[in-house]
Protein backbone atom coordinates (compact mmCIF):
# COMPACT_ATOMS: atom_id res chain seq x y z
CA UNK A 1 0.00 0.00 0.00
CA UNK A 2 1.15 3.39 -0.22
CA UNK A 3 2.46 6.11 2.11
CA UNK A 4 -0.69 7.18 3.99
CA UNK A 5 -0.26 11.14 4.71
CA UNK A 6 0.77 12.30 1.33
CA UNK A 7 -0.77 15.40 2.59
CA UNK A 8 1.91 15.78 4.89
CA UNK A 9 5.09 14.29 2.77
CA UNK A 10 5.49 13.97 -0.65
CA UNK A 11 8.66 12.24 -1.76
CA UNK A 12 11.23 13.04 -3.66
CA UNK A 13 11.16 12.22 -7.55
CA UNK A 14 10.98 8.89 -8.46
CA UNK A 15 13.58 7.37 -10.67
CA UNK A 16 11.79 4.62 -11.72
CA UNK A 17 8.44 5.74 -12.51
CA UNK A 18 8.58 8.48 -15.51
CA UNK A 19 5.26 10.69 -16.72
CA UNK A 20 3.81 11.83 -19.68
CA UNK A 21 1.72 15.01 -20.26
CA UNK A 22 -0.78 14.81 -23.26
CA UNK A 23 -1.26 18.04 -24.55
CA UNK A 24 -2.88 17.23 -27.89
CA UNK A 25 -6.58 18.45 -29.07
CA UNK A 26 -7.88 21.10 -30.62
CA UNK A 27 -9.96 22.23 -28.09
CA UNK A 28 -13.07 23.26 -29.86
CA UNK A 29 -15.22 23.29 -27.42
CA UNK A 30 -13.52 26.12 -25.25
CA UNK A 31 -12.82 27.97 -28.53
CA UNK A 32 -9.14 29.01 -27.81
CA UNK A 33 -6.31 26.54 -26.55
CA UNK A 34 -7.08 25.43 -22.82
CA UNK A 35 -4.16 24.67 -21.88
CA UNK A 36 -2.65 28.51 -22.21
CA UNK A 37 -5.22 29.57 -20.28
CA UNK A 38 -3.89 31.25 -16.65
CA UNK A 39 -6.32 29.41 -13.89
CA UNK A 40 -4.80 30.42 -10.79
CA UNK A 41 -3.30 33.86 -9.86
CA UNK A 42 0.42 32.17 -10.38
CA UNK A 43 0.62 33.21 -13.69
CA UNK A 44 1.48 29.54 -15.04
CA UNK A 45 -0.75 28.39 -17.61
CA UNK A 46 -2.57 25.13 -17.06
CA UNK A 47 -0.26 23.24 -19.41
CA UNK A 48 2.64 25.02 -17.35
CA UNK A 49 1.18 24.12 -13.87
CA UNK A 50 0.97 20.13 -14.69
CA UNK A 51 4.05 20.07 -16.17
CA UNK A 52 5.86 21.69 -12.76
CA UNK A 53 3.60 19.16 -10.98
CA UNK A 54 4.90 15.97 -12.72
CA UNK A 55 8.84 17.52 -12.60
CA UNK A 56 7.85 17.15 -8.60
CA UNK A 57 7.17 13.77 -8.84
CA UNK A 58 8.89 12.11 -11.28
CA UNK A 59 12.44 12.90 -12.46
CA UNK A 60 11.78 11.96 -15.88
CA UNK A 61 8.66 13.53 -17.45
CA UNK A 62 7.99 14.82 -21.11
CA UNK A 63 4.68 16.09 -22.46
CA UNK A 64 3.28 15.08 -25.76
CA UNK A 65 2.12 17.63 -27.79
CA UNK A 66 3.51 21.07 -29.23
CA UNK A 67 5.66 22.14 -26.45
CA UNK A 68 3.51 24.18 -24.17
CA UNK A 69 4.40 22.66 -20.55
CA UNK A 70 8.12 23.41 -19.96
CA UNK A 71 8.59 19.89 -20.59
CA UNK A 72 10.28 18.50 -23.19
CA UNK A 73 8.30 17.39 -25.59
CA UNK A 74 7.93 15.63 -28.87
CA UNK A 75 4.87 15.14 -31.43
CA UNK A 76 2.91 12.11 -31.92
CA UNK A 77 2.99 11.16 -35.62
CA UNK A 78 0.16 11.08 -37.02
CA UNK A 79 -1.40 14.14 -34.70
CA UNK A 80 -4.49 14.24 -33.95
CA UNK A 81 -5.48 10.16 -33.82
CA UNK A 82 -6.31 10.51 -30.05
CA UNK A 83 -4.59 9.72 -26.89
CA UNK A 84 -3.51 5.97 -27.20
CA UNK A 85 -1.32 7.04 -30.51
CA UNK A 86 -0.03 10.05 -28.27
CA UNK A 87 0.73 7.64 -25.24
CA UNK A 88 2.95 5.06 -28.10
CA UNK A 89 4.87 7.99 -28.71
CA UNK A 90 5.86 9.28 -25.76
CA UNK A 91 6.43 5.60 -24.90
CA UNK A 92 9.00 5.41 -27.70
CA UNK A 93 10.67 8.68 -26.62
CA UNK A 94 10.58 7.50 -22.86
CA UNK A 95 12.65 4.32 -24.16
CA UNK A 96 15.17 6.58 -26.61
CA UNK A 97 15.74 8.25 -23.32
CA UNK A 98 17.01 4.44 -21.10
CA UNK A 99 13.21 4.66 -19.67
CA UNK A 100 11.56 1.18 -20.33
CA UNK A 101 9.09 1.34 -16.93
CA UNK A 102 6.13 2.16 -15.50
CA UNK A 103 4.68 5.92 -16.50
CA UNK A 104 2.01 8.27 -14.83
CA UNK A 105 -0.13 9.01 -18.25
CA UNK A 106 -1.56 12.53 -17.26
CA UNK A 107 -3.93 14.71 -19.34
CA UNK A 108 -3.13 18.13 -19.83
CA UNK A 109 -6.31 19.45 -19.11
CA UNK A 110 -6.74 18.73 -15.38
CA UNK A 111 -7.22 21.39 -13.95
CA UNK A 112 -7.23 20.41 -10.37
CA UNK A 113 -4.72 18.10 -10.61
CA UNK A 114 -2.53 17.76 -6.93
CA UNK A 115 1.04 16.49 -6.33
CA UNK A 116 -0.18 14.61 -3.61
CA UNK A 117 -2.59 12.40 -5.91
CA UNK A 118 0.21 11.85 -8.35
CA UNK A 119 2.51 10.62 -6.08
CA UNK A 120 -0.58 8.27 -4.62
CA UNK A 121 -0.34 6.51 -8.02
CA UNK A 122 3.35 7.06 -8.44
CA UNK A 123 3.74 4.67 -5.42
CA UNK A 124 0.71 2.72 -5.32
CA UNK A 125 2.23 -0.96 -4.87
CA UNK A 126 2.10 -3.99 -7.60
CA UNK A 127 4.08 -4.36 -11.44
CA UNK A 128 0.63 -3.32 -12.96
CA UNK A 129 -1.21 -0.59 -14.42
CA UNK A 130 -3.45 1.48 -11.17
CA UNK A 131 -6.91 3.44 -13.16
CA UNK A 132 -8.54 5.10 -10.62
CA UNK A 133 -12.10 4.90 -10.89
CA UNK A 134 -14.11 7.74 -10.36
CA UNK A 135 -18.30 7.74 -10.22
CA UNK A 136 -18.04 4.87 -11.97
CA UNK A 137 -15.76 5.88 -14.89
CA UNK A 138 -12.28 4.80 -15.49
CA UNK A 139 -9.26 7.53 -15.64
CA UNK A 140 -6.88 6.20 -17.72
CA UNK A 141 -5.79 9.74 -18.78
CA UNK A 142 -4.84 10.06 -14.97
CA UNK A 143 -3.06 6.92 -14.47
CA UNK A 144 -0.06 4.58 -14.08
CA UNK A 145 0.84 2.62 -16.77
CA UNK A 146 3.56 -0.15 -16.36
CA UNK A 147 5.90 -1.06 -18.59
CA UNK A 148 4.02 -4.01 -20.28
CA UNK A 149 0.63 -1.77 -21.26
CA UNK A 150 2.99 0.83 -22.48
CA UNK A 151 4.50 -1.54 -24.93
CA UNK A 152 1.05 -3.37 -25.63
CA UNK A 153 -0.60 0.75 -26.11
CA UNK A 154 2.48 0.52 -29.18
CA UNK A 155 1.12 -2.64 -30.38
CA UNK A 156 -2.74 -1.69 -30.55
CA UNK A 157 -1.47 1.64 -32.50
CA UNK A 158 0.32 -0.42 -34.78
CA UNK A 159 -2.93 -2.97 -35.56
CA UNK A 160 -5.15 0.27 -36.02
CA UNK A 161 -6.81 0.36 -32.47
CA UNK A 162 -7.23 3.85 -31.02
CA UNK A 163 -9.46 3.12 -28.35
CA UNK A 164 -8.32 3.22 -24.52
CA UNK A 165 -10.93 0.92 -23.39
CA UNK A 166 -9.06 -2.25 -23.88
CA UNK A 167 -6.86 -1.17 -20.82
CA UNK A 168 -9.65 -2.08 -18.58
CA UNK A 169 -10.01 -5.56 -19.75
CA UNK A 170 -5.76 -6.33 -19.17
CA UNK A 171 -5.08 -8.78 -16.22
CA UNK A 172 -2.67 -6.20 -15.01
CA UNK A 173 -4.73 -3.44 -14.01
CA UNK A 174 -5.86 -2.68 -10.85
CA UNK A 175 -9.08 -0.65 -10.38
CA UNK A 176 -9.04 2.11 -7.11
CA UNK A 177 -12.15 3.36 -6.35
CA UNK A 178 -12.80 6.20 -3.93
CA UNK A 179 -11.58 4.34 -0.49
CA UNK A 180 -8.09 4.05 -2.08
CA UNK A 181 -8.10 7.67 -3.75
CA UNK A 182 -10.41 9.38 -1.31
CA UNK A 183 -7.71 9.85 1.24
CA UNK A 184 -5.59 12.22 -1.21
CA UNK A 185 -8.35 13.45 -3.59
CA UNK A 186 -12.05 14.57 -4.13
CA UNK A 187 -13.48 13.76 -7.74
CA UNK A 188 -13.16 17.36 -8.43
CA UNK A 189 -9.55 16.44 -8.91
CA UNK A 190 -10.09 14.41 -11.31
CA UNK A 191 -12.01 16.95 -13.71
CA UNK A 192 -11.13 18.15 -16.87
CA UNK A 193 -11.77 21.83 -18.86
CA UNK A 194 -13.25 21.17 -22.21
CA UNK A 195 -15.54 24.75 -22.25
CA UNK A 196 -16.08 27.58 -20.36
CA UNK A 197 -19.12 25.98 -18.82
CA UNK A 198 -16.56 23.51 -17.29
CA UNK A 199 -14.17 26.66 -16.05
CA UNK A 200 -17.57 28.16 -14.86
CA UNK A 201 -18.49 24.83 -12.73
CA UNK A 202 -14.81 24.48 -11.01
CA UNK A 203 -15.18 27.98 -10.35
CA UNK A 204 -12.14 28.63 -12.35
CA UNK A 205 -11.05 32.38 -13.13
CA UNK A 206 -9.04 33.15 -16.78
Amino acid sequence: MPHALYHEEVREPSSTVAALLLCGGESRRMGRDKLRLVIDGGGLTLAERNGRLLSRVVETALEVGPGVSGLASIMEEPRGQGPLVAIAAGCQALQRRGHDGPALVIAGDLALLTEELLALLRDWEGPGSVVPVVNGRLQPLCAKWCAHDLRDAEEHVKRGVRSLRYLATQPRVTLLDESAWGQVATATNFADVDSPADLDRLGLVT
